[in-house]
């Protein structure tokens, strides 16, 4: 299968896991609407997609989250598999992705050092 279709459906699973995300149709108190599907690699036989969530909140709400969410798995896979076309929807695996909270802290780091520089240099 080529990598076209796969990177096609893995992108048409972000934006519709995303949308169950903050509509909040994923009934699991664990998952909050502040997490965030940042990518989704699917395999090249559309058995599996690892489907990779970041938050800018703490580590344990994300690892929360992740819980929630793998535990909603078949909850999630019955909602794609109502508005998408494929005749076998992938078996999903939620994984952790840390790059949004790193940013996050990244930024207010410069923020800080940008504070912190002499007056005459602000100027």
């Amino acid at each position: 299968m080529n990598s076209f279709r796969t990177d096609r459906v893995g992108s048409l699973i972000q934006e519709k896991i995303g949308e169950l995300i903050v509509e909040g149709r994923v009934k699991d108190p664990r998952v909050d609407s502040f997490l965030t599907v940042t990518r989704v690699t699917v395999s090249r036989d559309l058995s599996y997609a690892d489907v990779f969530i970041s938050s800018y909140k703490s580590e344990a709400g994300l690892a929360k989250g992740i819980e929630g969410l793998q535990s909603a798995a078949g909850f999630i896979q019955s909602q794609l598999n109502k508005t998408m076309r494929l005749r076998h929807i992938p078996h999903l695996r939620f994984h952790e992705d840390r790059g949004v909270r790193e940013g996050f802290d990244l930024v207010q780091k410069i923020d800080g050092l940008a504070d912190n520089k002499p007056a005459e240099e602000k100027n």
